[in-house]
């Protein structure tokens, strides 16, 4: 079966732009830092193509700017953006933690159960990054299970401005694994279809992170 040329460009530049957001999102391409597109497909082995569409989503995304006859430069790290993120991440993820009460398969649920499981297996034995892996994880498993992929992509754009912001202040959070052993009571009531609950609890979890990284930085 032939692949049509458009998808497997859509896929390299799908590769392309989960690369490049994660080493903007854990800063190791720093806040005012040029992109330069040689480089990156010499590093990804990847067409110039690619590259530009990744980068083309991200500045849809807001994490890079474009500058005509200057360049593309990696964008700021604004904390004072801090409250408006929030604000929308406290609606959207607990209408999303309700919908996935109401919605979540058994497969959705055992998924739920098996990372919820590694976690603790794990305990006391993560590192920083690898607990926030962990979290990312719980959060995208919650955001598929409430079946709405429109509800998805929006949570996923602000779900990581806010992990951007967490990096930032990564050298100075504490308790870490506890914060993320926190996901236990939301994971429990989506189990259970309890949609009040998961609401309730997604929402405490949005606005504790806001207290947290507000105090941090």
């Amino acid at each position: 079966m032939l692949v049509p040329e458009h998808a497997a460009t859509d896929s390299l530049s799908q590769q392309a732009y989960y690369l490049l957001r994660d080493r903007i999102v854990t800063l190791r391409l720093a806040p005012g830092t040029l992109v330069n597109e040689r480089e990156l497909m010499d590093e990804f082995g990847l067409g110039r193509t690619p590259i530009r569409e990744a980068l083309r989503r991200l500045a849809d995304d807001g994490l890079v700017e474009v500058f005509p006859r200057r360049g593309i430069y990696v964008g700021p790290v604004d904390v004072g953006d801090l409250g408006a993120i929030s604000e929308v991440r406290v609606e959207l993820e607990g209408f999303v933690a309700r919908l996935a009460a109401e919605r979540a398969t058994a497969t959705d649920r055992a998924d739920l159960r098996a990372l919820l499981d590694e976690l603790e297996s794990h305990s006391g034995s993560y590192d920083e990054r690898e607990l926030i892996h962990i979290d990312q994880r719980l959060h995208r498993l919650i955001y598929r299970a409430a079946r709405n992929p429109f509800l998805e992509a929006a949570l996923e754009r602000y779900f990581v401005l806010a992990l951007r912001l967490w990096f930032l202040a990564l050298d100075r959070v504490q308790h870490l694994e506890s914060a993320v052993h926190e996901h236990r009571e939301l994971l429990e009531a989506i189990e259970r279809g309890d949609a009040a609950t998961a609401e309730a609890v997604a929402r405490d979890h949005v606005s504790a992170f806001e207290r947290q990284i507000r105090a941090l930085l």
